[in-house]
C-alpha cells in the first residue's frame, strides 16, 4: 500500500460527512480530488439536507447515494431527485451553480440519508467546457453479483462490466459489498487505485482497516480485498491528472488565476440562478 488516509469529520447542510480527499496526505487519485461519505444519518419530521445554492468551476461533482434521497437543482434549470444506486454527474467546466437539499415529502415524514458524494477533475482542455447535467438511474449501471460478492460498476469497465456513465479522462468507480469471509482482486490495469471503506472491517495482505479509511495502492501491485464482517466499499482511481490541481472552497483548476477570477464572478453574481431557490452561499472569508 503507498498511503492511508483517515478521514476527517465535517458539517455540510447540517449533516455530517466523512471527507477522505483531499487530504495533507493525498491530494488526488486518478481524477478524483474530493471524496465525502455521507451520513448514515436521520432527518426527524420538519428537517433535512439544505446545502445552499454555491458556484463550482472545472470539475465534474458525482453524487451517489445508499439510501435517502437528494433534490438536485441547478442554473440550466436542471431539478432531478436522486434514489440509490443512481448517479447525478455534472459538469461545472467554465462555471455552474447548484444546490441539494431534502425534498418537501421526506420533510414532512423524516428520512435517512447515506451515500457519497464526490469531485473528479476535468483535464486540461476541458476545464473551461460548457456546463452539463446527466442523470443515469439504477437500471442502467451494470450489477455483478454471485458467491457473497455484489459489485454495480458506476463509472469505467470492472470485472468484465462496462458502465454507460461518460468520462472524460480514464476513470473507475465501483460500489462493493461483501459477506464476511469473501475476498475479491482489486483490479491492477488502473495506474493509480484506492479503496475506501465506508462499511466493515476488511484485511488486505495482514493488515487490518476500519471504516473512514482510505487506502491507496501503488501501480501493478497484486491486491485482494478480504471481509472480515460484511462491508461496503468504494473502489475508484484512474489515469494520472495532466497536473496537478488547485482546490480554494468549491472551485478546482490548474490556475490559481482562474480560482481567483470565479471568486470575483460568483461575488458578483455571474454564475446564474438556481430555479426555485433564491438563497445561496457567501463566499467565505478564506
Amino acid at each position: 500500500m503507498d498511503t492511508l488516509v483517515v478521514a476527517r469529520t465535517g458539517d455540510i447542510g447540517g449533516f455530517e460527512v466523512r471527507r477522505a480527499l483531499p487530504s495533507v496526505k493525498r491530494r488526488m487519485v486518478g481524477p478524483f480530488v474530493f471524496l465525502d461519505q455521507m451520513g448514515p444519518g436521520e432527518f426527524l419530521t420538519g428537517k433535512g439536507l439544505d446545502v445552499r445554492p454555491h458556484p463550482h468551476i472545472g470539475l465534474s461533482t458525482v453524487t451517489y447515494l445508499f439510501q435517502g434521497e437528494i433534490l438536485h437543482r441547478d442554473s440550466l434549470g436542471t431539478i432531478k431527485t436522486i434514489q440509490p444506486g443512481a448517479i447525478n454527474w455534472m459538469t461545472a467546466g467554465r462555471g455552474i451553480s447548484h444546490s441539494e437539499r431534502t425534498g418537501p415529502e421526506l420533510r414532512a415524514t423524516g428520512s435517512n440519508l447515506y451515500g457519497i458524494q464526490s469531485w473528479v477533475a476535468l483535464p486540461h482542455h476541458l476545464e473551461e467546457t460548457d456546463p452539463a447535467f446527466v442523470h443515469y438511474p439504477v437500471h442502467e449501471l451494470p450489477v455483478i453479483e454471485g458467491e457473497g460478492k455484489w459489485v454495480r460498476v458506476i463509472a469505467g469497465s470492472m470485472y468484465g462490466a462496462v458502465s454507460p456513465v461518460a468520462t472524460a479522462t480514464e476513470t473507475f468507480y465501483a460500489d462493493v459489498a461483501l459477506q464476511a469471509g469473501v475476498g475479491i482482486p482489486l483490479p491492477s490495469d488502473q495506474e493509480e487505485r484506492a479503496v475506501y471503506v465506508a462499511e466493515g472491517r476488511i484485511e488486505i495482505a495482514g493488515d487490518i482497516f476500519e471504516p473512514g479509511q482510505l487506502l491507496v495502492f501503488r501501480p501493478g501491485d497484486e491486491i485482494t480485498i478480504n471481509a472480515l464482517e460484511p462491508a461496503r466499499l468504494m473502489l475508484l482511481g484512474g489515469a494520472a491528472m495532466d497536473g496537478p490541481r488547485h482546490i480554494w472552497w468549491n472551485f478546482v483548476s490548474s490556475s490559481k488565476d482562474r480560482i481567483e477570477q470565479a471568486k470575483a464572478d460568483w461575488k458578483a453574481g455571474l454564475f446564474g440562478q438556481v430555479p426555485d431557490d433564491q438563497e445561496f452561499i457567501p463566499l467565505p472569508d478564506r
